[in-house]
């Protein structure tokens, strides 16, 4: 039997924001803005495809899917789902 309370829509709804930087840090006087729209799996594709010294920079926003994923995905989080993809 399969556990479907911890089962991820990859397909749902999402975006990811970039931070405008300074000296590849977080301007946090700035807001994110979006550079991709589309669903979860794409979004995390394409922050995987972002150079790794730049993924700090970036954030997923989705509808939450408790208890695996908040409405905001740090890139930490990002990593660990993409790890998980194919397990879930």
């Amino acid at each position: 039997m399969t556990d479907h309370s911890h089962q991820v829509d990859f397909q749902a709804a999402a975006y990811l924001y970039k931070w405008p930087s300074l000296n590849n840090s977080r301007r946090e006087d700035r807001a994110p803005y979006m550079v991709v729209n589309g669903t979860l799996d794409h979004c995390i594709r394409n922050f995987m495809s972002k150079p790794e010294k730049t993924r700090h920079l970036y954030e997923i926003r989705t509808r939450s899917q408790p208890p695996l994923v908040p409405d905001v995905l740090s890139p930490e989080h990002v990593i660990e789902l993409s790890r998980l993809r194919e397990f879930l």
